[in-house]
């Protein structure tokens, strides 16, 4: 009898440490989750703050730099059309660097401007077939002789995609010449052709013509060819 109320006491006890237990580990993670709740509620203030100052900027940043708008007009006028024969046979990448100014010199720091422009252009030479009459290609002995027209350049501009302004500075009461950067660009392409003319491009794109000719008159039939300056 002794040991059975021994036993009750000692289950009872248990059950009590037992309820105990629950209820304060209850305690601790509800204790838990509303601190955590409370440093959520604390944090989304920051956020919303954070959030709105970063869309600010961008917006900010949009009507400081906007973004260009091209717009071409829908209507296009074609002023001539010609046939051409041009036999391209060499092209020039160049790289120049302009120095424009522009402002008397005495008063420069006042009300001048000046630019350094980076240029990169291309230039193509060849000879223009369509020049070449029946009194240019003549058979003698066997021979086929061929007088070529005159090399020529048939571009020289500018690559808009490489060319930039590198630095430019204006004086204090100025806003710059408006004009400036385009005499530069203008300047630029004046003197790409002319750096070409000045390394042989002329020469070089007749070696070439003659070269591509002579192997398509030699398919044609014409074991022989030569080429005359006459």
């Amino acid at each position: 009898m002794k040991e059975t109320k021994l036993w009750v006491l000692v289950i009872g006890v248990l059950l009590v440490v037992a309820a105990s237990a629950y209820f304060l580990i209850s305690a601790v993670v509800s204790m838990t989750q509303n601190v955590s709740e409370a440093a959520d509620r604390a944090v989304q203030p920051v956020d919303d703050v954070a959030e709105m100052t970063g869309s600010l900027a961008t917006q900010m940043a949009q009507v400081l730099n906007p973004t260009p708008t091209i717009l071409p007009d829908p209507m296009t006028v074609i002023h001539d059309v010609r046939s051409l024969a041009r036999l391209e046979t060499i092209e020039y990448s160049i790289e120049k660097v302009i120095k424009a100014d522009s402002g008397q010199q005495e008063l420069w720091i006042l009300f001048g401007d000046k630019l350094i422009f980076v240029a990169h252009g291309n230039v193509i030479a060849g000879v223009d077939l369509a020049k070449l009459s029946p009194e240019d290609l003549w058979v003698d002995a066997g021979a086929l002789y061929v007088r070529l027209p005159e090399p020529e350049v048939f571009v020289a501009t500018l690559d808009n995609d490489k060319s930039y302004v590198y630095d430019r500075d204006t004086g204090i009461f100025t806003k710059g010449n408006v004009d400036l950067e385009t005499l530069a660009r203008q300047a630029a392409e004046d003197e790409i052709e002319k750096a070409a003319l000045e390394d042989g491009i002329l020469d070089q794109a007749r070696t070439n013509a003659e070269y591509y000719l002579l192997r398509l008159f030699q398919t044609l039939g014409y074991p022989q060819v030569i080429f005359v300056d006459e």
